[in-house]
């Protein structure tokens, strides 16, 4: 299985690029969940921080400002730290 993809601090013409500006909103308050990957998401976080965990893998911490991209078929664990505001796309 693959692992997350991050670009830090990912650049203005990067994100234009992808249009993430009119992708939706998810906002989620401290709190520590599991969560399953049906299909891929790629998310950019406009606030807080989060520590994910991937079943069997290495926990990356997420912070506003970063890119990621989440594999399908991936199962991890999400611990927010700091409430989460982030713009998300499945597929």
């Amino acid at each position: 299985m693959s692992k997350i993809h991050v670009e830090r601090q990912a650049a203005a013409e990067r994100l234009s690029e992808l249009g993430v500006a009119g992708w939706p909103v998810w906002e989620k308050e401290v709190s520590c969940f599991p969560w399953h990957y049906g299909a891929s998401e790629t998310c950019y976080l406009l606030a807080g921080r989060v520590t994910v965990t991937p079943d069997g893998g290495e926990s990356i911490t997420l912070a506003a400002g970063d890119l990621a991209t989440f594999p399908a078929g991936m199962s991890c664990v999400w611990d927010i730290h700091e409430a989460l505001r982030k713009h998300y796309r499945f597929g």
